[in-house]
């Protein structure tokens, strides 16, 4: 029996196990990276130090070893690592030869850098509208979008699945267009074609081009980036490219640009690649799971599963409609929940794009999954008790 009691020793019970329960609550993140990294630690720690031992911090053995893993498992011929996303995608339109005014189509609702580097390079980014289903790029409107100044196409698998790529592959061979994919949030997902093959995506596209920032599904603990191809001629040029233009130190044969892969961050990266096959699975059974929570909720869209790819859920993205979205998310803030929006603000809303961009369709699709969107918590730490929690209290926000 409790001491003082049954009814007192039930009262400090109680207080205990909402203390561990709130406690617990509090350790809900976005992204848990540290509970990630307390899992493989030693590996961790083991490969930097061999790093910082050999003193081999540019360039070093584990860049190239990380490359011929990452192309071994992406099933893809050449990977060149780069200093981070963003370049991995300007370096890739540089490798093409576009001309300034030349056009790019890509999706009007991505992250900014998918079309910051076109109007870096002074092309023209073209914007067209997603499918408000997947959030990826809608094929139907490439049609509307192509002129005779289209090069190339920057489809975006947006938030771990797969852009629907074999009509845009089809579309940009006919009409003679490059297609680069922007893989930055989509790494181990894979598109199955009609005829029953299958490829990972970033291996489809002449070129394709990933993230390794913290957050991704494969990140590493810093900036850092890959492009991957099949073309030999390709990948030399991009070789070139990162690395100032140059095949023969202080030879430049074209202008480049200086953007590397540390060999800290490839050693990382080297540890993590070993477990990504677990870290996709980690995701997707806890997107199984919000879907089993949240499926009697009628006020919310849960994410779409498109039927030619698998989804690697870097994100578990919601659609709120009724113009509630912003309210559940503080809602859900007030008792300890994360979430994102991803993203605010369409690219043809941007003071960046105004002038730049062309619009050739309505995007007001893009328009309302900027109002809509909600992110909740999503990598490989989450727990069932996270999660039940979470849902719960979505549906204790709309019964209200």
């Amino acid at each position: 029996m409790f001491k003082g009691g049954v009814v007192e020793g039930f009262t400090y019970f109680c207080r205990d196990f909402i203390s561990k329960v709130v406690a617990d609550i509090q350790k809900i993140h976005m992204v848990d990276l540290r509970g990630q990294y307390e899992k493989i630690k030693e590996e961790v720690l083991q490969g930097i130090q061999k790093v910082i031992e050999d003193t081999a911090f540019i360039q070093g053995p584990d860049v190239q070893a990380f490359a011929e893993e990452l192309a071994t498992w992406n099933e893809v011929r050449y990977v060149i690592p780069c200093a981070n996303g963003t370049d991995a995608l300007q370096i890739a339109l540089m490798a093409l030869d576009l001309q300034p005014g030349d056009e790019v189509i890509v999706p009007a609702f991505t992250y900014v850098a998918t079309a910051e580097v076109i109007g870096l390079l002074r092309l023209v980014p073209v914007l067209v509208p997603v499918d408000p289903d997947t959030f990826n790029l809608d094929v139907a409107y490439l049609e509307a979008a192509l002129s005779p100044k289209t090069k190339a196409i920057v489809p975006v698998h947006l938030f771990g699945q797969s852009a629907y790529m074999e009509p845009i592959l089809d579309f940009a061979k006919k009409h003679g267009l490059f297609v680069v994919e922007d893989n930055a949030q989509a790494i181990g997902a894979q598109y199955r074609f009609a005829d029953g093959r299958c490829f990972k995506t970033g291996a489809m596209g002449h070129i394709g081009c990933t993230s390794f920032f913290p957050s991704k599904n494969l990140g590493c603990y810093g900036d850092g980036g890959a492009l991957m191809t099949n073309d030999p001629q390709l990948a030399e040029k991009i070789k070139m490219i990162a690395n100032h233009g140059q095949q023969k130190k202080y030879y430049h044969e074209i202008l480049g640009v200086n953007s590397r892969l540390d060999t800290v961050q490839a050693a990382v990266l080297r540890v993590k690649l070993r477990h990504l096959d677990t870290y996709c699975a980690q995701r997707q059974a806890a997107a199984a799971r919000y879907d089993a929570y949240l499926s009697g909720c009628a006020d919310v869209q849960l994410p779409v599963r498109a039927p030619y790819s698998t989804h690697v859920f870097h994100q578990y993205t919601l659609k709120i409609s009724g113009g509630r979205r912003d309210a559940l998310k503080n809602f859900l803030q007030e008792r300890g929940i994360p979430t994102m929006v991803y993203y605010p603000v369409p690219l043809q809303n941007q003071n960046a794009f105004r002038e730049i961009c062309k619009t050739p369709t309505s995007l007001e699709v893009c328009n309302k999954l900027c109002q809509e969107v909600l992110s909740l918590p999503m990598h490989t730490e989450l727990s069932q008790e996270q999660q039940e929690f979470i849902s719960d209290n979505i549906f204790s926000f709309f019964k209200k």
